[in-house]
């Protein structure tokens, strides 16, 4: 019963921390634009190649 005194707020503090990140995650704009795709790394999709040399 001892322990329920010391894991319920522990609990508590980190629920309210992991909404606060949620939160600063919303208002920074983390999640905007969700619907553009990734790029695909393996496949070379979006990833700038480097320039041809001159001749």
């Amino acid at each position: 019963m001892s322990s329920l005194l010391l894991l319920i707020p522990i609990s508590l503090v980190l629920v309210a921390a992991a909404i606060a990140v949620l939160m600063w995650a919303l208002n920074s704009g983390q999640y905007d634009r969700l619907d553009n795709r990734m790029p695909d790394v393996e496949q070379g999709d979006g990833v700038d190649e480097p320039p041809e040399p001159r001749p």
